[in-house]
């Protein structure tokens, strides 16, 4: 057998093993990212607005609540408004456990940015009348978030 055979015989063997490192290392990755999006803890929010208000609770959360939602360790999941009710958005978030949602929230409500956001967004009147809140940690069942 000829040397290039053996030089090629090699690089597939050292390009196959690297490539069985990464996928293994992929794999165990994504098996820790899993287990952790499992043992979150979701919030189920629900806001009521008054009437003619919806569109601009969307602009607050579109231009400044999801990023300060971010800056604060809250994860943004999915926003809907239901088809059947209007003047609602509903939406789900994620944080590490319960110790963290109370540490996040407290951190959002008292950052400046916040605030003065809140502040502005309402000069027209309150954009929410009424939030309901509900935690909730996924089934062993649940199909991956």
């Amino acid at each position: 057998m000829s040397r290039p055979f053996w030089l090629g015989l090699a690089g597939g063997l050292l390009v196959a093993s690297a490539f069985s490192q990464v996928t293994f290392s992929s794999s165990a990755q994504a098996s820790a990212e899993e287990k952790a999006e499992a043992s979150m803890l979701y919030e189920l929010r629900t806001y009521y607005t008054p009437e003619g208000k919806l569109d601009a609770l969307h602009a607050r959360f579109r231009d400044h609540t999801m990023k300060l939602f971010e800056k604060h360790g809250i994860k943004n999941i999915m926003y809907w408004t239901p088809a059947d009710k209007p003047n609602t958005l509903i939406y789900v978030i994620a944080h590490q456990d319960m110790d963290a949602a109370k540490a996040s929230w407290q951190a959002f409500r008292e950052d400046p940015e916040w605030k003065r956001v809140a502040e502005e967004s309402q000069r027209d009147g309150r954009l929410v009348q009424k939030v309901e809140s509900v935690y909730m940690n996924l089934t062993d069942y649940s199909p991956k978030p």
